[in-house]
Protein backbone atom coordinates (compact mmCIF):
# COMPACT_ATOMS: atom_id res chain seq x y z
CA UNK A 1 0.00 0.00 0.00
CA UNK A 2 1.23 3.47 -0.84
CA UNK A 3 0.43 4.64 2.67
CA UNK A 4 3.32 2.54 3.89
CA UNK A 5 5.84 4.40 1.76
CA UNK A 6 7.05 6.39 4.75
CA UNK A 7 8.30 3.16 6.30
CA UNK A 8 10.66 2.64 3.41
CA UNK A 9 11.12 6.14 1.93
CA UNK A 10 9.47 5.01 -1.29
CA UNK A 11 12.36 3.18 -3.00
CA UNK A 12 11.83 -0.34 -4.34
CA UNK A 13 14.43 -2.03 -2.14
CA UNK A 14 13.26 -0.29 1.00
CA UNK A 15 9.62 -1.04 0.17
CA UNK A 16 10.46 -4.73 -0.30
CA UNK A 17 12.28 -4.74 3.06
CA UNK A 18 9.26 -3.20 4.76
CA UNK A 19 6.94 -5.82 3.32
CA UNK A 20 9.40 -8.57 4.30
CA UNK A 21 9.31 -7.25 7.86
CA UNK A 22 5.51 -7.22 7.94
CA UNK A 23 5.32 -10.62 6.23
CA UNK A 24 7.69 -12.30 8.67
CA UNK A 25 5.81 -10.77 11.61
CA UNK A 26 2.48 -11.94 10.19
CA UNK A 27 3.67 -15.52 9.68
CA UNK A 28 5.08 -15.79 13.21
CA UNK A 29 1.83 -14.46 14.63
CA UNK A 30 -0.12 -16.83 12.35
CA UNK A 31 1.65 -19.82 13.81
CA UNK A 32 1.52 -18.74 17.46
CA UNK A 33 -1.97 -17.25 17.60
CA UNK A 34 -3.46 -19.77 15.18
CA UNK A 35 -2.30 -22.71 17.29
CA UNK A 36 -3.51 -21.04 20.46
CA UNK A 37 -6.94 -20.50 18.92
CA UNK A 38 -7.45 -24.28 18.70
CA UNK A 39 -7.29 -25.05 22.42
CA UNK A 40 -11.05 -24.88 22.92
CA UNK A 41 -11.41 -27.84 20.55
CA UNK A 42 -9.58 -30.14 22.97
CA UNK A 43 -11.65 -29.59 26.13
CA UNK A 44 -14.28 -32.19 25.24
CA UNK A 45 -11.85 -34.86 23.99
CA UNK A 46 -9.54 -34.47 27.00
CA UNK A 47 -12.56 -34.76 29.29
CA UNK A 48 -14.31 -37.67 27.58
CA UNK A 49 -11.31 -39.66 26.30
CA UNK A 50 -8.86 -39.17 29.15
CA UNK A 51 -11.25 -38.67 32.06
CA UNK A 52 -9.95 -35.25 33.06
CA UNK A 53 -12.39 -32.79 34.64
CA UNK A 54 -13.38 -29.72 32.63
CA UNK A 55 -12.19 -27.49 35.49
CA UNK A 56 -8.66 -28.94 35.28
CA UNK A 57 -8.48 -28.60 31.49
CA UNK A 58 -9.78 -25.04 31.70
CA UNK A 59 -7.21 -24.33 34.42
CA UNK A 60 -4.37 -25.57 32.18
CA UNK A 61 -5.54 -23.33 29.35
CA UNK A 62 -6.03 -20.45 31.78
CA UNK A 63 -2.57 -20.98 33.26
CA UNK A 64 -0.85 -20.51 29.92
CA UNK A 65 -2.54 -17.11 29.71
CA UNK A 66 -1.25 -16.21 33.17
CA UNK A 67 2.29 -17.44 32.48
CA UNK A 68 2.21 -15.63 29.14
CA UNK A 69 1.34 -12.42 30.93
CA UNK A 70 4.08 -12.67 33.56
CA UNK A 71 6.67 -13.73 30.98
CA UNK A 72 5.76 -11.07 28.40
CA UNK A 73 7.63 -8.11 29.96
CA UNK A 74 10.80 -10.23 30.15
CA UNK A 75 10.40 -11.53 26.60
CA UNK A 76 9.79 -7.98 25.38
CA UNK A 77 12.82 -6.66 27.25
CA UNK A 78 14.99 -9.46 25.80
CA UNK A 79 13.82 -8.60 22.28
CA UNK A 80 14.42 -4.88 22.93
CA UNK A 81 18.00 -5.69 23.91
CA UNK A 82 19.04 -8.71 21.82
CA UNK A 83 16.68 -8.62 18.87
CA UNK A 84 13.72 -10.81 17.96
CA UNK A 85 15.60 -13.78 16.46
CA UNK A 86 16.87 -15.58 19.61
CA UNK A 87 13.65 -14.84 21.47
CA UNK A 88 11.39 -16.18 18.69
CA UNK A 89 13.50 -19.33 18.18
CA UNK A 90 13.51 -20.11 21.90
CA UNK A 91 9.79 -19.40 22.17
CA UNK A 92 8.79 -21.56 19.20
CA UNK A 93 10.78 -24.51 20.55
CA UNK A 94 9.30 -24.13 24.03
CA UNK A 95 5.78 -23.77 22.63
CA UNK A 96 6.22 -26.94 20.57
CA UNK A 97 7.58 -28.84 23.59
CA UNK A 98 4.52 -27.84 25.61
CA UNK A 99 2.15 -29.13 22.94
CA UNK A 100 4.08 -32.39 22.67
CA UNK A 101 3.89 -32.91 26.44
CA UNK A 102 0.14 -32.21 26.38
CA UNK A 103 -0.26 -34.74 23.55
CA UNK A 104 1.40 -37.42 25.68
CA UNK A 105 -0.34 -36.39 28.91
CA UNK A 106 -1.78 -39.25 30.93
CA UNK A 107 -2.23 -37.23 34.12
CA UNK A 108 -3.46 -33.76 34.97
CA UNK A 109 -0.05 -32.43 36.04
CA UNK A 110 1.41 -33.23 32.61
CA UNK A 111 -1.36 -31.26 30.91
CA UNK A 112 -0.85 -28.33 33.27
CA UNK A 113 2.93 -28.34 32.75
CA UNK A 114 2.69 -28.65 28.97
CA UNK A 115 -0.40 -26.67 27.99
CA UNK A 116 0.00 -24.27 30.91
CA UNK A 117 3.62 -23.47 31.77
CA UNK A 118 5.58 -24.31 28.60
CA UNK A 119 3.00 -22.99 26.16
CA UNK A 120 2.72 -19.77 28.20
CA UNK A 121 6.47 -19.16 28.07
CA UNK A 122 6.61 -20.06 24.38
CA UNK A 123 3.80 -17.79 23.26
CA UNK A 124 5.21 -14.82 25.17
CA UNK A 125 8.25 -15.02 22.86
CA UNK A 126 6.33 -15.46 19.61
CA UNK A 127 3.45 -13.00 19.89
CA UNK A 128 2.66 -9.32 20.09
CA UNK A 129 5.11 -8.04 22.69
CA UNK A 130 8.06 -9.28 20.63
CA UNK A 131 6.81 -9.33 17.04
CA UNK A 132 4.70 -6.16 16.83
CA UNK A 133 7.20 -4.20 18.93
CA UNK A 134 9.83 -4.98 16.28
CA UNK A 135 7.52 -3.65 13.55
CA UNK A 136 6.62 -0.61 15.65
CA UNK A 137 10.24 0.40 16.17
CA UNK A 138 10.87 0.54 12.41
CA UNK A 139 7.62 2.11 11.17
CA UNK A 140 7.26 5.87 11.12
CA UNK A 141 4.83 7.49 13.59
CA UNK A 142 2.42 8.20 10.70
CA UNK A 143 2.25 4.56 9.56
CA UNK A 144 2.99 2.71 12.81
CA UNK A 145 -0.63 1.86 13.65
CA UNK A 146 -1.33 0.71 10.08
CA UNK A 147 1.86 -1.37 9.87
CA UNK A 148 1.10 -3.17 13.12
CA UNK A 149 -2.50 -3.60 12.01
CA UNK A 150 -1.34 -5.22 8.77
CA UNK A 151 0.97 -7.58 10.66
CA UNK A 152 -1.87 -8.49 13.02
CA UNK A 153 -4.26 -9.00 10.10
CA UNK A 154 -1.80 -11.27 8.34
CA UNK A 155 -1.32 -13.11 11.60
CA UNK A 156 -5.04 -13.84 11.65
CA UNK A 157 -4.54 -16.15 8.68
CA UNK A 158 -3.26 -18.74 11.12
CA UNK A 159 -6.49 -18.47 13.11
CA UNK A 160 -8.45 -19.18 9.94
CA UNK A 161 -6.32 -22.16 8.91
CA UNK A 162 -5.25 -23.76 12.18
CA UNK A 163 -8.72 -24.41 13.63
CA UNK A 164 -10.00 -26.53 10.70
CA UNK A 165 -6.55 -28.12 10.35
CA UNK A 166 -6.47 -29.15 14.01
CA UNK A 167 -10.09 -30.31 13.87
CA UNK A 168 -9.47 -32.45 10.78
CA UNK A 169 -6.36 -34.10 12.20
CA UNK A 170 -8.12 -34.69 15.53
CA UNK A 171 -11.11 -36.35 13.88
CA UNK A 172 -8.98 -38.66 11.74
CA UNK A 173 -5.93 -39.17 13.94
CA UNK A 174 -6.92 -38.30 17.50
CA UNK A 175 -5.96 -35.63 20.01
CA UNK A 176 -2.28 -36.59 20.21
CA UNK A 177 -1.77 -36.49 16.46
CA UNK A 178 -3.43 -33.09 16.26
CA UNK A 179 -1.23 -31.60 18.99
CA UNK A 180 1.93 -33.08 17.46
CA UNK A 181 0.97 -31.56 14.10
CA UNK A 182 0.51 -28.16 15.71
CA UNK A 183 3.90 -28.50 17.43
CA UNK A 184 5.48 -29.11 14.02
CA UNK A 185 3.90 -25.89 12.72
CA UNK A 186 5.58 -23.97 15.56
CA UNK A 187 8.97 -25.45 14.70
CA UNK A 188 8.53 -24.37 11.09
CA UNK A 189 7.94 -20.80 12.30
CA UNK A 190 11.13 -20.62 14.40
CA UNK A 191 13.49 -19.48 11.55
CA UNK A 192 11.17 -16.59 10.75
CA UNK A 193 12.54 -14.79 13.79
CA UNK A 194 15.85 -14.48 11.93
CA UNK A 195 14.08 -13.02 8.90
CA UNK A 196 12.25 -10.57 11.16
CA UNK A 197 15.51 -9.36 12.69
CA UNK A 198 17.27 -9.03 9.35
CA UNK A 199 14.40 -7.06 7.84
CA UNK A 200 14.25 -4.72 10.85
CA UNK A 201 18.01 -4.07 10.69
CA UNK A 202 17.82 -3.35 6.95
CA UNK A 203 14.94 -0.94 7.49
CA UNK A 204 16.81 0.78 10.31
CA UNK A 205 19.95 1.07 8.16
CA UNK A 206 17.92 2.43 5.24
CA UNK A 207 16.65 5.28 7.40
CA UNK A 208 20.00 6.01 9.08
CA UNK A 209 20.19 9.32 7.27
CA UNK A 210 17.05 10.56 8.99
CA UNK A 211 17.34 13.18 11.74
CA UNK A 212 18.64 11.78 15.01
CA UNK A 213 15.94 10.94 17.54
CA UNK A 214 15.72 12.56 20.94
CA UNK A 215 18.12 11.23 23.58
CA UNK A 216 16.96 7.86 24.86
CA UNK A 217 15.92 7.42 28.45
CA UNK A 218 16.77 4.48 30.66
CA UNK A 219 14.23 1.69 31.06
CA UNK A 220 14.01 2.32 34.80
CA UNK A 221 13.09 5.98 34.26
CA UNK A 222 10.52 5.11 31.62
CA UNK A 223 8.87 2.43 33.78
CA UNK A 224 8.82 4.75 36.79
CA UNK A 225 7.09 7.49 34.81
CA UNK A 226 4.66 5.05 33.18
CA UNK A 227 3.60 3.73 36.59
CA UNK A 228 2.57 7.29 37.53
CA UNK A 229 0.95 8.11 34.20
CA UNK A 230 -2.85 8.05 34.58
CA UNK A 231 -3.44 7.14 30.95
CA UNK A 232 -1.04 4.20 31.13
CA UNK A 233 -2.79 2.91 34.25
CA UNK A 234 -6.21 3.24 32.61
CA UNK A 235 -4.95 1.47 29.49
CA UNK A 236 -3.57 -1.33 31.66
CA UNK A 237 -6.87 -1.74 33.51
CA UNK A 238 -8.89 -1.66 30.30
CA UNK A 239 -6.76 -4.31 28.61
CA UNK A 240 -7.79 -6.72 31.39
CA UNK A 241 -11.26 -6.78 29.84
CA UNK A 242 -9.91 -7.69 26.41
CA UNK A 243 -8.16 -10.74 27.81
CA UNK A 244 -11.17 -11.77 29.90
CA UNK A 245 -13.57 -11.62 26.95
CA UNK A 246 -11.34 -13.28 24.36
CA UNK A 247 -10.13 -16.13 26.53
CA UNK A 248 -13.63 -17.03 27.69
CA UNK A 249 -15.05 -17.03 24.17
CA UNK A 250 -12.13 -18.88 22.54
CA UNK A 251 -12.10 -21.53 25.28
CA UNK A 252 -15.78 -22.10 25.99
CA UNK A 253 -17.75 -21.11 22.88
CA UNK A 254 -17.57 -24.63 21.35
CA UNK A 255 -18.83 -26.20 24.60
CA UNK A 256 -21.57 -23.58 24.97
CA UNK A 257 -22.82 -24.29 21.45
CA UNK A 258 -22.96 -28.02 22.23
CA UNK A 259 -25.17 -27.24 25.23
CA UNK A 260 -27.42 -25.24 22.90
CA UNK A 261 -27.73 -28.35 20.67
CA UNK A 262 -26.08 -26.65 17.74
CA UNK A 263 -24.72 -28.77 14.85
CA UNK A 264 -21.50 -30.69 15.50
CA UNK A 265 -18.54 -28.71 14.20
CA UNK A 266 -20.24 -25.32 14.45
CA UNK A 267 -17.91 -24.38 17.30
CA UNK A 268 -14.86 -24.96 15.11
CA UNK A 269 -16.54 -23.04 12.30
CA UNK A 270 -17.24 -20.12 14.64
CA UNK A 271 -13.62 -19.97 15.82
CA UNK A 272 -12.40 -20.07 12.21
CA UNK A 273 -14.82 -17.26 11.28
CA UNK A 274 -13.52 -15.19 14.17
CA UNK A 275 -10.04 -15.57 12.73
CA UNK A 276 -11.24 -14.73 9.21
CA UNK A 277 -13.02 -11.53 10.22
CA UNK A 278 -10.15 -10.65 12.54
CA UNK A 279 -8.03 -10.19 9.42
CA UNK A 280 -10.37 -7.38 8.37
CA UNK A 281 -10.77 -6.06 11.90
CA UNK A 282 -7.05 -5.88 12.70
CA UNK A 283 -6.30 -4.03 9.48
CA UNK A 284 -9.32 -1.79 9.96
CA UNK A 285 -8.42 -0.91 13.55
CA UNK A 286 -4.86 -0.15 12.49
CA UNK A 287 -6.21 2.10 9.73
CA UNK A 288 -8.62 3.84 12.11
CA UNK A 289 -5.84 4.29 14.68
CA UNK A 290 -3.82 6.21 12.11
CA UNK A 291 -6.67 8.67 11.54
CA UNK A 292 -8.45 9.06 14.86
CA UNK A 293 -7.26 9.10 18.46
CA UNK A 294 -6.41 5.52 19.29
CA UNK A 295 -7.93 5.44 22.76
CA UNK A 296 -11.26 6.62 21.33
CA UNK A 297 -11.21 3.83 18.76
CA UNK A 298 -10.45 1.37 21.56
CA UNK A 299 -13.38 2.64 23.64
CA UNK A 300 -15.87 2.22 20.79
CA UNK A 301 -14.45 -1.21 20.02
CA UNK A 302 -15.13 -2.37 23.59
CA UNK A 303 -18.66 -0.94 23.47
CA UNK A 304 -19.43 -2.79 20.24
CA UNK A 305 -17.99 -6.03 21.56
CA UNK A 306 -19.91 -5.85 24.84
CA UNK A 307 -23.16 -5.07 23.02
CA UNK A 308 -22.68 -7.97 20.62
CA UNK A 309 -22.10 -10.38 23.52
CA UNK A 310 -25.25 -9.18 25.30
CA UNK A 311 -27.40 -9.61 22.19
CA UNK A 312 -25.94 -13.05 21.48
CA UNK A 313 -26.91 -14.47 24.86
CA UNK A 314 -30.28 -12.67 25.12
CA UNK A 315 -31.56 -13.65 21.67
CA UNK A 316 -32.31 -17.25 20.59
CA UNK A 317 -29.20 -19.19 19.58
CA UNK A 318 -29.32 -20.32 15.95
CA UNK A 319 -26.74 -21.16 13.33
CA UNK A 320 -27.28 -17.72 11.79
CA UNK A 321 -26.86 -15.92 15.10
CA UNK A 322 -23.63 -17.86 15.77
CA UNK A 323 -22.22 -16.85 12.39
CA UNK A 324 -23.15 -13.18 12.91
CA UNK A 325 -21.72 -13.22 16.43
CA UNK A 326 -18.45 -14.79 15.21
CA UNK A 327 -18.17 -12.15 12.47
CA UNK A 328 -18.67 -9.24 14.89
CA UNK A 329 -16.25 -10.75 17.40
CA UNK A 330 -13.70 -11.23 14.65
CA UNK A 331 -13.97 -7.58 13.58
CA UNK A 332 -13.25 -6.50 17.17
CA UNK A 333 -11.03 -9.43 18.22
CA UNK A 334 -7.35 -8.44 18.10
CA UNK A 335 -7.72 -4.93 16.73
CA UNK A 336 -7.02 -3.83 20.30
CA UNK A 337 -3.39 -4.93 19.97
CA UNK A 338 -2.07 -2.56 17.25
CA UNK A 339 -4.10 0.24 18.82
CA UNK A 340 -2.67 -0.40 22.29
CA UNK A 341 0.87 -0.77 20.96
CA UNK A 342 0.46 2.37 18.88
CA UNK A 343 -0.88 4.36 21.82
CA UNK A 344 2.04 3.33 24.05
CA UNK A 345 4.51 4.22 21.30
CA UNK A 346 2.83 7.61 20.79
CA UNK A 347 3.06 8.53 24.46
CA UNK A 348 6.38 6.96 25.50
CA UNK A 349 8.29 6.38 22.25
CA UNK A 350 9.50 3.07 20.83
CA UNK A 351 12.81 2.41 22.59
CA UNK A 352 11.21 0.35 25.37
CA UNK A 353 8.00 -0.51 23.52
CA UNK A 354 8.36 -4.27 24.04
CA UNK A 355 8.72 -3.89 27.79
CA UNK A 356 5.99 -1.28 28.25
CA UNK A 357 3.53 -3.28 26.17
CA UNK A 358 4.55 -6.38 28.11
CA UNK A 359 3.50 -4.76 31.38
CA UNK A 360 0.12 -3.75 29.94
CA UNK A 361 -0.24 -7.20 28.44
CA UNK A 362 0.22 -8.77 31.87
CA UNK A 363 -3.11 -7.20 32.80
CA UNK A 364 -4.61 -8.64 29.61
CA UNK A 365 -3.42 -12.10 30.58
CA UNK A 366 -4.68 -11.85 34.14
CA UNK A 367 -8.05 -11.27 32.51
CA UNK A 368 -7.44 -14.19 30.15
CA UNK A 369 -6.68 -16.49 33.07
CA UNK A 370 -9.91 -15.55 34.82
CA UNK A 371 -11.96 -15.73 31.63
CA UNK A 372 -10.80 -19.24 30.74
CA UNK A 373 -10.75 -20.65 34.28
CA UNK A 374 -13.92 -19.01 35.59
CA UNK A 375 -15.79 -20.24 32.54
CA UNK A 376 -15.01 -23.83 33.51
CA UNK A 377 -15.56 -23.22 37.21
CA UNK A 378 -18.92 -21.51 36.76
CA UNK A 379 -20.08 -24.26 34.43
CA UNK A 380 -18.99 -27.06 36.78
CA UNK A 381 -20.70 -25.41 39.77
CA UNK A 382 -23.90 -24.12 38.14
CA UNK A 383 -24.26 -26.23 35.01
CA UNK A 384 -24.60 -23.06 32.95
CA UNK A 385 -22.47 -20.32 31.35
CA UNK A 386 -25.10 -17.60 31.94
CA UNK A 387 -23.30 -15.77 34.76
CA UNK A 388 -19.99 -15.58 32.96
CA UNK A 389 -21.63 -14.42 29.73
CA UNK A 390 -23.25 -11.58 31.66
CA UNK A 391 -19.95 -10.57 33.26
CA UNK A 392 -18.27 -10.63 29.86
CA UNK A 393 -20.84 -8.24 28.39
CA UNK A 394 -20.70 -5.78 31.31
CA UNK A 395 -16.88 -5.77 31.17
CA UNK A 396 -17.07 -4.22 27.69
CA UNK A 397 -18.90 -1.16 29.05
CA UNK A 398 -16.42 -0.80 31.92
CA UNK A 399 -13.45 -0.95 29.52
CA UNK A 400 -14.97 1.73 27.29
CA UNK A 401 -15.45 4.08 30.25
CA UNK A 402 -11.79 3.56 31.20
CA UNK A 403 -10.46 4.37 27.73
CA UNK A 404 -12.31 7.59 26.85
CA UNK A 405 -10.46 9.80 29.42
CA UNK A 406 -6.92 8.60 28.54
CA UNK A 407 -4.41 11.43 27.95
CA UNK A 408 -2.48 10.51 24.77
CA UNK A 409 -0.11 13.48 24.61
CA UNK A 410 3.51 12.40 23.93
CA UNK A 411 5.84 12.58 26.90
CA UNK A 412 8.89 14.80 26.51
CA UNK A 413 12.23 13.04 27.25
CA UNK A 414 13.11 15.72 29.82
CA UNK A 415 10.00 14.76 31.80
CA UNK A 416 11.27 11.19 32.08
CA UNK A 417 14.68 12.39 33.16
CA UNK A 418 13.19 14.12 36.19
CA UNK A 419 11.66 10.92 37.59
Amino acid sequence: MSSLSSIDNGTGTKRATAWLLIGAAALILSAAMGVRQTFGLFIGPFSFDRGLPVTLIAFAIALHNLVWGFAQPFAGAAADRYGAAPVVVFGAATFAAGLALAAAATAGWMLVLGLGLLVGIGISCTSFGVVLATVGRVASPQTRSLAMGLASAGGSLGQVLMVPFAQTVRVHGGVAASLYALAFVLLLAAPLGIALDRASRRSAAATSSAPAPAPATALRETLAYASRHRGYRLLTLGFFTCGFQLAFIATHLPGYLMLCHMPVGLGATALALIGLFNMIGSWGCGWLGGRWRQHHVLAWLYLIRGGAIALFVLLPTTSVSVVIFAAVMGLTWLGTVPLTNGLIAKVFGTRHLGTLFGVVFLSHQLGSFLGAWLGGYVFDTTGSYSLIWGATAVAGLVAALLHFPIDDRPIAPESLATV
